[in-house]
């Protein structure tokens, strides 16, 4: 576990012991947690698993119910990680609108700062757990006279803030939990919050499932039974014309409001006498005549940056001659460096043995482990047999040893001069690595002069990254370019289940080198993904663009079948205003734009992918995201020239506005420091102010000492790197040094000649 996640738990393992402290009266409905045995803390998790919002303590003597005073003990000290109380909820609502394969959901949630004295005030935290592929759109508080809400700003506009807030304040504590701070509460406060973000639906068998984290720990339900808690939570979903959505499974007891044409609504309302403790669970089922997909159409807001229309594209895995799936290729080249040491490797050793065993006794693969140089299972494919699959696995036991540094583009040149150039299979490289190399650009371009040689199906790129070191804009680039797919696990705990996705989804290829025949005619046409990629059973593929001109009105898209037949099939175009195209196919177009940014270097493109992350709230690589705190202060201002008395003053309410800047919520491009060094996933890079403030005092202190360079930063890097016994050396040497020192300056100022 990384530092700052064991520090939250710490904080909030401290706060749930403050807790004890509060004082709630005769009416004791809901008392502190009750102490846990070892076996139940190993269970018990105390990150969020539900919109959370935690009283951040410093002090602990102002913890204490604000309407009932109690005497407390004196408590000495501070609290260093500061302790986190949860704070209890009285009221939450949910509304999750879905278009497509995308959801954006919306929490109204109203908490009460019942744990601090109401003479004292503190810090509260926001604590956001997001569903799959989480992106976070904006947090707006309300509290008395103050609101807060959230903005992106482009990174030139950043000097034009006032303050920059630390590291914690807004930041993600996991890569799908973002948590931000809400400074200088007054205790007994009443806190309405409204969280924005949106997230992935997850397909399977036909069927779109849609998962809200909102499960909420015991702690949270306020104190006394007559407390009124009102629960709403409210499901829409918009799939287009000419669609009929039927809802299969449903968690929690929501009742069918709306049942039209490519509509769905469902609603659920009432007082409860304890929060879910259970996720909201949607499963539904999209089903019309145009089985295959169809294309909508929309004209641009008028706020667009952009004028073009828009259109998106969607087809369906469902079709009766889409079942069988492609005969494969596959060659495994795996990151087995120092950095993927423990749960990475074993966990990758475990869904690769997974995929193997998945192949078909036709297919042909082979394995490639890497660090800084190769290691073959085989010099050539093998066919997928029992025997040779047991023998893999064998092989991956005992190699998968991780050591060493990372080298990515001998192991690609050694699997594209395995692949055959017979068009009758189709060619997949998985590259699967937790660290950044230098030649990326280089690599990215081998890769493209060996994509356009003439084969009837190119080789496809599937690529992995693990953790924040490597740069997933350079695995993303690979895998768009050769119509691949590309995914992460951010988080190493994710990392088996959605490798295992990924190897899955191109294992079951049923329609490739999918193709628009008739769009032609279009001016100014913008395709996201420019390669389309190919369809898998595992999901639908979505296309989104933009375009000048007239669009036909049955787009025409052909592609090849396993049986190596072409399939061909003709989509019709509909124009509705319903579904909200800008926003629904924005985050898939920065993260498009920006591995091109990152490739080409290109500043036009990197102030285009800022403006749209702005308009639509997106998180971007080229925007920071800033905390703007709006006061209603009260101005007592003199209606008349002469002497002020009381009854000529007039009190006027005037809105006083700050930002705060946060860091930077993008993954980075890679770290190259972190994997020469084999740091490994999930470790903390020193970011906080103490390292700004050293880098910025030893930035133009560099001197020389006997003809070499030296500066501070080197000998603070240095020293943190000594050992024990050499630490207590140079400290007594330098000790020396100065009691020399001292004695010299002695010297010169007492034992000079006196008159």
């Amino acid at each position: 576990m990384a530092d700052h996640e064991e520090e939250f738990v710490k904080s909030v393992e401290d706060g749930l012991r403050l807790s004890k402290r509060i004082y709630f009266g005769k009416d004791r409905a809901i008392a502190p947690p009750k102490p846990m045995t070892s076996m139940e803390k190993a269970a018990q998790s105390y990150f969020p698993t539900s919109p959370m919002m935690y009283a951040v303590i410093e002090n602990p003597a102002f913890v204490d119910n604000p309407d009932i005073p109690s005497y407390q003990p004196h408590v000495h000290g501070r609290c260093d990680p500061p302790a986190l109380i949860p704070l209890q909820m009285n009221g939450v609502e949910v509304a999750a609108d879905c278009y497509y394969d995308t959801a954006f959901i919306t929490v109204t949630g109203s908490w009460r700062l019942h744990c601090v004295m109401s003479s004292q005030s503190c810090d509260c935290r926001v604590a956001v757990p997001m569903g799959e592929q989480g992106s976070i759109l904006g947090v707006d508080v309300e509290l008395p006279r103050k609101s807060y809400s959230t903005k992106l700003v482009a990174e030139d506009d950043e000097r034009e803030t006032k303050k920059l807030a630390k590291i914690e304040d807004g930041c993600f504590l996991k890569p799908h939990i973002f948590t931000l701070t809400i400074p200088e509460i007054d205790g007994g406060t009443y806190i309405s919050v409204t969280i924005r973000w949106s997230q992935k639906l997850l397909y399977r068998d036909g069927q779109f499932t849609l998962s809200i984290p909102y499960s909420f720990p015991e702690y949270v339900t306020p104190a006394g039974k007559k407390m009124s808690k009102k629960e709403k939570i409210q499901f829409n979903v918009n799939c287009g014309p000419g669609a009929e959505v039927s809802c299969k499974t449903i968690s929690h007891p929501l009742k069918e409001l709306e049942d039209e044409d490519g509509k769905l609504g469902l609603a659920y309302e009432a007082d409860v006498l304890s929060w879910s403790s259970n996720d909201v669970v949607i499963t539904y089922k999209i089903s019309s005549p145009n089985y295959h997909g169809s294309v909508l159409l929309q004209s641009p807001q008028q706020h667009d940056a952009d004028q073009r229309k828009m259109f998106c594209c969607y087809l369906f895995p469902d079709a009766q001659e889409c079942r069988k799936v492609f005969r494969k290729e596959v060659i495994f080249i795996v990151d087995i460096s120092g950095s993927m040491k423990g749960k990475p490797i074993d966990d990758t050793k475990q869904a690769l043995s997974v995929a193997l065993s998945k192949l078909d006794s036709q297919d042909l693969f082979n394995i490639i482990a890497f660090n800084n140089e190769e290691y073959l299972f085989s010099s050539s494919l093998e066919v997928a047999t029992k025997e040779a699959i047991d023998n893999a696995i064998q092989w991956i036991d005992m190699n998968f040893i991780a050591g060493g540094s990372t080298n990515i583009l001998n192991p690609l040149k050694q699997a594209i001069g395995m692949l055959s150039n017979a068009g009758e299979s189709m060619p997949i490289i998985f590259l699967v690595t937790d660290g950044a190399v230098e030649d990326e650009r280089q690599i990215c371009e081998f890769m493209k002069s060996h994509l356009t040689q003439n084969r009837t199906i190119r080789p496809r790129l599937y690529t992995f990254g693990i953790g924040l070191f490597c740069n997933h804009y350079f695995l993303r680039t690979l895998a768009t370019m050769s119509r691949g797919h590309y995914d992460a696990a951010f988080d190493v705990e994710s990392l088996e289940v959605r490798l295992e996705k990924l190897f899955s989804r191109a294992s079951s290829i049923v329609l490739a080198n999918i193709a628009f025949e008739n769009l032609d005619g279009l001016e100014e046409l913008e395709v996201y993904p420019s390669q389309i990629p190919d369809l898998s059973s595992e999901g639908p593929i979505i296309v989104s663009g933009r375009y000048q001109g007239v669009f036909p009105e049955m787009l025409k898209a052909k592609g090849i079948l396993a049986d190596m037949s072409i399939f061909s099939v003709e989509l019709k175009g509909f124009k509705s205003k319903a579904i909200p195209l800008d926003k629904v196919r924005v985050k898939q177009q920065i993260e498009i734009l920006t591995a091109q940014a990152w490739f080409t270097e290109n500043k036009d493109l990197k102030q285009k992918i800022a403006k749209m992350s702005i308009q639509d709230a997106v998180v971007s690589e080229y925007t920071r995201m800033a905390l703007v705190e709006t006061e209603r202060v009260r101005v007592i201002k003199p209606t008349t020239k002469r002497k002020v008395y009381c009854e000529d003053e007039k009190i006027e309410e005037r809105l006083v506005q700050k930002t705060i800047m946060l860091h930077n919520l993008g993954f980075g491009f890679g770290n190259l420091t972190a994997t020469i060094e084999n740091v490994p996933p999930g470790a903390i890079e020193i970011e906080d102010e103490a390292a700004e403030i050293i880098a910025k005092a030893t930035s133009n202190c560099c001197g020389k000492l006997c003809g070499l360079c030296c500066c501070c930063s080197c000998c603070i890097r240095t020293c943190s790197k000594m050992n024990h016994q050499c630490a207590i050396a140079l400290t007594q040497f330098l000790g020396a040094l100065g009691c020399l020192g001292c004695f010299t300056c002695c010297q010169y100022c007492c034992c000079g000649d006196h008159k």
